[in-house]
């Protein structure tokens, strides 16, 4: 047992011994190990991860530089931030499988959008970070400047203007984390989001041009770049969280540079771990065994590989307490 850890981790090598208990437990070994040999991390979010505070966990694990880059949907990039300036506003509804229809008619007329149990606030959340982001869009525009999804947001972080509105702690907010750092972070399908339908909504009424933020294809081309940079000596392992284009986006970088580009010397991903309670069949990328990845040029014969079929909301905070030493 790792006598300088914490209880969680003495917990955890205690107890989680069999199934996905034990999965854990590897895949929280094999990620330190990995940064123990000078190895780099990408984590993807997909889900409401955001939602779910993740932040409390994950934050911490940015600061104490055990991830590298992050992937996430649009969802997990503005939610984030939306806890952060609106957290006291959000509602909780343990009884969620019950609601009737006109129940759950009655939130939206309330301006409640609700994830599972938990009901984002629409006037406090999103409408505090749309006229700030819209500060950092416009002003982009005006001086013929263009910036990634998530530039713009750490303009916003970072400028201060959102310290009026904080509700929790900034230390358990992700993005405040990653801001401070200037985190590398690749958003596919940032278009799919509130944020990016405000954008939209912007193009529309013709007070902005969609080339102002830059498209998913130039996130593949930054993260080609990064993947360059970072991949020589142990390389980068992949942590993912969920599935869906939060997952598929990044690991696809690395057949792209050597079918697409015909680059002869990129390394496979070198570490692969799952958290997914996604049926393994059916076709989807979520239910993916990792072998199958070895088909398409991702993970190699011998890359380590786990996969956690468990809820990511109860298995990602052990894992990093984990790599925290808690």
């Amino acid at each position: 047992m790792s006598s300088q850890k914490g209880p969680i981790s003495q917990f955890l090598e205690k107890n989680y011994l069999h199934f996905n208990a034990a999965a854990l437990v590897d895949a929280a070994k094999g990620y330190e190990a990995h940064l123990n040999e000078g190895g780099k991390m990408l984590i993807s979010l997909g889900g409401a991860m955001s939602t779910a505070e993740l932040g409390i966990s994950l934050a911490e694990l940015i600061r104490q530089d055990k991830v590298a880059i992050i992937s996430c949907t649009g969802a997990n990039l503005e939610e984030d931030v939306m806890n952060l300036v609106a957290h006291s506003h959000y509602k909780r509804v343990p009884n969620y499988r019950d609601l009737t229809p006109e129940q759950e008619r009655e939130l939206l007329d309330q301006h409640y959008n609700r994830v599972t149990d938990t009901c984002i606030p629409e006037e406090e959340a999103f409408r505090r970070l749309q006229k700030h982001l819209e500060d950092v869009w416009q002003s982009a525009e005006a001086k013929g400047e263009r910036y990634l999804p998530h530039e713009f947001l750490y303009q916003v972080v970072n400028s201060g203007v959102l310290e009026q509105y904080y509700e929790i702690d900034p230390k358990n907010s992700w993005i405040v984390a990653a801001a401070e750092k200037n985190l590398p972070i690749v958003c596919p399908g940032w278009e799919d989001s509130t944020t990016g339908n405000i954008f939209a909504s912007n193009v529309i009424k013709g007070k902005l041009k969609a080339s102002t933020v830059k498209s998913g294809i130039e996130y593949m081309i930054y993260l080609t770049e990064w993947y360059r940079a970072n991949s020589e000596g142990k390389g980068v392992g992949f942590f993912q969280i969920g599935g869906g284009i939060s997952g598929d986006f990044p690991i696809c970088v690395v057949p792209m540079m050597y079918q697409d580009l015909e680059w002869e010397d990129v390394p496979f991903w070198s570490y692969f771990c799952q958290i997914s309670d996604s049926t393994t069949s059916y076709g989807s990328y979520s239910g993916a065994v990792p072998n199958e990845k070895i088909t398409w040029g991702k993970l190699d014969i011998d890359t380590p590989k786990f996969v956690i079929e468990s809820d990511a909301t109860i298995v990602a905070p052990l894992i990093f307490a984990y790599l925290l030493g808690q």
